[in-house]
C-alpha cells in the first residue's frame, strides 16, 4: 500500500487563478482540472512505486500532482512556459525534492542524462522503472512523437534507459490514426511508424469539455511500449521516407506514392523493380498495405539504394521546385534576395 501523498495543497483552478495562468493558443494549451482524470492517466501508466518519471509540459501540475501522490522515486517535469514555474515550486517543497524542474523545450532536451545510469537495462530485458508521462500540447505532439520514434529506433534520449513506456495525451484523430488497423479510414503515415516501433494502445478517451479551454476536439490517452525487435529492420530515415511517399497519395494505389522516391527519368522502371522485390500488388491503396507490405518495400528500396547510393538522397519536392524556379525565372531572383545570394 502507498502511504505518501501530498500535503493539503491550493486546487489547480485555485494555482491558476493565483498565478493568473491562461491558457495560451499559440502554445496549444489546454488545462486538465478533473483530479479522477489525472488520476486515472497515471494509472495507466502502470506501477510508478519507485519509479522514475518526466512529465513533459506539465502547465498549472494537475497530472504532476498524480504522479508524485503514485509513490515515484523521482519526478523530472520539463517545462517551457515560464508562467508556470512558481507553482511547481509550491510542488517541490510540498514533495520534499522529489519534483526537479528544467525550463526548456522537450524537442531539444537531452533526456539520456536525466536519471541515474543505474536504471539503464539490456534493450531485451522488461522495460526500465523510467517513464515518461504528459498531456502534450497540440502543435507538439506529433513532431515529438515522431521524434521520439527515431529515438527509439536509435535506443538514444529516453531510450538509452532501454524501452522505456510512453503513457501521452493525443487528439482523438491522431490516437486513431495511430492505432489504426489496416484497411481503415484512419490508416495513415503515424500508423506504420507507430506500430513498426512500439506496442500501441488506446487507453480511454476524454472529452474536450474536460478541459479549459474547450479544445474542438476530444482528446485519447495512448501507452507506447517499444519492441524489443522492431518489425522493419531498417535505417528509420528509410522507413519515414518510404511511408511518406507512399502516404503522398493515400487514396490512389500505392504506386503511385512509391514512385516518387525515384528521378523522374527512372520512375518508371524502378517503382516495377521495387513492387516486383517487394512482391506488392501495385492496385493496393496505401491503407490497404500491412506492416509486412512496407517491411519488404523498405528492404527492396534499401536493396536499390545500396546499388545507387545518390538514389536516397533524391526528393521529388526538390526536383518539383526547381522545374518551377526553370518555369519562372523571376521565383529565382527572389530566392536570391531573400536566401541573400545576390
Amino acid at each position: 500500500m502507498n502511504l505518501y501523498r501530498l500535503p493539503p495543497l491550493p486546487t489547480i483552478k485555485e494555482i491558476i487563478k493565483l498565478y493568473n495562468l491562461r491558457a495560451q493558443k499559440q502554445l496549444s494549451q489546454n488545462f486538465l482540472l478533473d483530479s479522477r482524470l489525472t488520476d486515472k492517466i497515471v494509472r495507466k501508466a502502470g506501477n510508478l512505486k519507485g519509479a522514475y518519471v518526466c512529465e513533459v509540459g506539465p502547465g498549472p501540475g494537475g497530472i504532476t500532482r498524480a504522479i508524485l501522490n503514485s509513490g515515484v522515486e523521482e519526478l523530472l517535469v520539463v517545462e517551457k512556459d515560464t508562467r508556470f514555474i512558481p507553482g511547481l515550486k509550491m510542488l517541490n517543497e510540498a514533495s520534499f525534492g522529489k519534483l526537479k524542474f528544467v525550463h526548456g523545450d522537450i524537442l531539444t532536451y537531452r533526456m539520456d542524462r536525466s536519471f541515474p545510469k543505474h536504471l539503464r537495462k539490456e534493450w531485451e530485458d522488461d522495460p526500465p522503472n523510467v517513464h515518461i508521462i504528459g498531456n502534450l500540447p497540440f502543435n507538439v505532439s506529433t513532431p515529438l512523437i515522431i521524434k521520439w520514434f527515431e529515438s527509439i529506433s536509435e535506443r538514444t534520449g529516453p531510450f538509452y534507459y532501454g524501452r522505456t513506456q510512453m503513457t501521452l495525451t493525443f487528439q482523438q484523430e491522431v490516437a486513431e490514426r495511430m492505432t489504426a488497423s489496416v484497411s481503415s479510414k484512419q490508416r495513415s503515415r503515424l500508423s506504420i511508424m507507430s506500430q513498426y516501433l512500439c506496442d500501441v494502445k488506446h487507453c480511454f478517451s476524454i472529452s474536450g469539455r474536460a478541459f479549459l479551454p474547450k479544445p474542438k476536439v476530444d482528446v485519447a490517452v495512448v501507452h507506447f511500449t517499444p519492441l524489443i525487435q522492431p518489425k522493419i529492420e531498417q535505417p528509420f530515415k528509410l522507413v519515414e521516407k518510404v511511408v511518406q511517399s507512399v502516404f503522398q497519395y493515400r487514396r490512389k494505389h500505392c504506386h503511385h506514392g512509391l514512385s516518387l522516391l525515384f528521378p523522374e527519368d527512372q520512375r518508371k522502371e524502378l517503382t516495377r523493380t521495387t513492387l516486383m522485390l517487394a512482391n506488392v500488388e501495385q492496385t493496393l491503396r496505401p491503407t490497404e498495405l500491412t506492416i509486412k507490405h512496407f517491411r519488404d518495400l523498405c528492404c527492396a528500396y534499401r536493396e536499390l539504394c545500396d546499388k545507387d547510393p545518390e538514389l536516397f538522397s533524391y526528393n521529388f519536392r526538390e526536383e518539383l521546385r526547381q522545374k518551377k524556379l526553370k518555369m519562372n525565372p523571376e521565383l529565382i531572383k527572389e530566392e536570391e534576395i531573400i536566401t541573400g545570394t545576390v
